[in-house]
């Protein structure tokens, strides 16, 4: 065993039978042992998790860039009415009551320019409201002598209460309710404030003067910095909502009739799987749709969209859209059936069906150009008159059905031909219930298209500078029995 010194530093080795000499390595301590197994425990759980957190919020930020936007412009606003605090003549114009620009940016400032807007008016409309109620009540309460607290505790009562109960009104409460808050933190601000304050009038003015100005800077920068219109966003939801009822009617029915030795892959069946859930989403829009017509009604006129744009049709055809994926859910538990159906009744009906859901699904298709390019369509006629024709022949089909008769043999007729033919009722009643939601879904869908139809009127959609091929005054046959 030696030892040699180099640079300072004391390496132990130890000699072995070959020869030849190897390094010494003393044992850790119990307290080292433990100091790495807690480093190593400390950077596994720490780096791994802050490293999937990056990765999570930057797919965020990837998928949906208008959120990166949105949060660049309230830093660009807040920015901005800092300049309020940090430069003297400005600070000296608006008093202490800076601060309040902040607070109005940080309050008021939201994603889409109908959300911002909303907020910004119904918070300067209520604080000049509750302001000047406020210094009024403040007059009288001085005017009153000793009943002044009595007055003001009054007064604060009153409006109060009032304020509060027009929040449980629907109508209300869709488009003031921030207002309301608002209205009873300043009133209660001012008139109670006032009590022990000598110059309420300067006060109000600096408030609402520092409100003014942080409402203004959210205005300018959400509408003229990459702006995110609540109005457009819904028009682009209904649009997609056409598609994806579209995609699930076809999906749905093809599944329903496809031969089952018929193969696919691992990809194709996620495809398939997603396209016939595409009516989930449009049943469960129905609180962003109602969200954003709200909040579009307070938007200027931009793009294709007048000032007095219908938004509330909006909401109408998501409803009558929300009855047609009604009808595609039960479709979609036709498909769940345990009990099996023969593949004589699937073919005696594939035809009738896939032409019907076909013809429908080219109407929600074509409704779908319709928003996209807010134009009348040329061919709207022309493919409901195909789809009710749909409709009467499978109807006419579910009529032929051959049925197994109850009654004793010898007194069936003796034509085997139909005999072998014949299916029973237990054999029908699924693929029955399948037509039946067919046909009740196309009734549905021309409610869509008068929707629709009603909407393109409303905003005055072009014209399509397509030509008709025929009579749009083609008589349609009745899709009621």
């Amino acid at each position: 065993m030696g030892s040699k010194e180099e640079a300072g530093k004391l390496e132990w080795r130890i000699s072995v039978d070959n020869g030849t000499t190897e390094r010494l390595v003393p044992e850790s301590g119990p307290i080292e042992r433990i100091f790495l197994w807690l480093k190593g425990l400390v950077m596994k759980v720490i780096v791994e998790r802050l490293s999937k957190f990056m990765r999570k919020t930057w797919r965020i930020g990837a998928d949906e860039p208008a959120k990166v936007v949105h949060c660049l412009k309230v830093g660009l606003a807040l920015s901005l009415v800092s300049i309020f605090y940090y430069m003297r003549p400005l600070y000296d114009g608006v008093g202490g009551n800076a601060i309040w620009a902040i607070m109005t940016v940080v309050v008021v400032f939201e994603s889409t320019v109908g959300a911002t807007f909303s907020k910004c008016l119904n918070r300067v409309v209520a604080t000049i409201l509750a302001g000047s109620l406020g210094i009024a009540v403040h007059w009288v309460a001085t005017q009153s002598g000793k009943a002044e607290i009595f007055v003001i505790g009054c007064s604060v009562f009153l409006f109060a209460f009032a304020a509060t109960y027009s929040r449980f009104v629907p109508s209300f409460k869709a488009r003031f309710d921030y207002g309301a808050i608002i209205f009873i933190l300043t009133f209660s601000l001012v008139s109670v404030g006032g009590y022990r304050v000598d110059k309420l009038v300067d006060m109000a003015q600096q408030r609402l003067s520092t409100i003014a100005i942080g409402t203004s800077i959210c205005i300018i920068i959400t509408v003229f910095f990459c702006p995110i219109w609540a109005g457009t966003q819904l028009h682009r939801l209904v649009q997609r909502n056409f598609v994806k009822l579209a995609d699930s009617l076809d999906g749905c029915v093809e599944e329903y009739f496809k031969k089952k030795d018929v193969l696919k892959n691992d990809n194709e069946d996620e495809e398939t799987n997603m396209k016939l859930q595409g009516f989930k989403c449009v049943l469960n829009s129905k609180g962003t749709e109602e969200s954003m017509a709200n909040l579009a009604r307070w938007e200027p006129a931009h793009g294709s969209f007048n000032f007095r744009h219908p938004w509330q049709q909006y909401v109408k055809i998501g409803a009558a859209m929300r009855r047609c994926a009604y009808c595609l859910e039960n479709l979609s538990i036709c498909m769940t059936y345990e009990t099996e159906v023969p593949d004589q009744a699937k073919k005696h009906f594939g035809e009738a069906c896939l032409k019907l859901s076909s013809a429908s699904s080219k109407i929600l298709r074509e409704l779908a150009d319709m928003m996209n390019n807010t134009r009348k369509s040329s061919k709207m006629d022309f493919l409901v008159f195909d789809m009710n024709s749909a409709v009467q022949e499978l109807r006419e089909t579910l009529k032929s059905v051959p049925v197994e008769s109850n009654k004793p043999k010898e007194e069936v007729p003796n034509n085997q031909g139909d005999r072998t033919m014949s299916m029973s009722l237990h054999e029908v009643l699924p693929v029955a219930t399948l037509v039946s939601l067919l046909i009740e879904s196309a009734a549905r869908i021309q409610t869509t298209v008068e929707a629709v139809d009603e909407l393109s009127n409303l905003a005055d959609f072009k014209q399509d500078s397509k030509k008709k091929t025929g009579d749009n005054k083609a008589k349609q046959p009745p899709l009621s029995s």
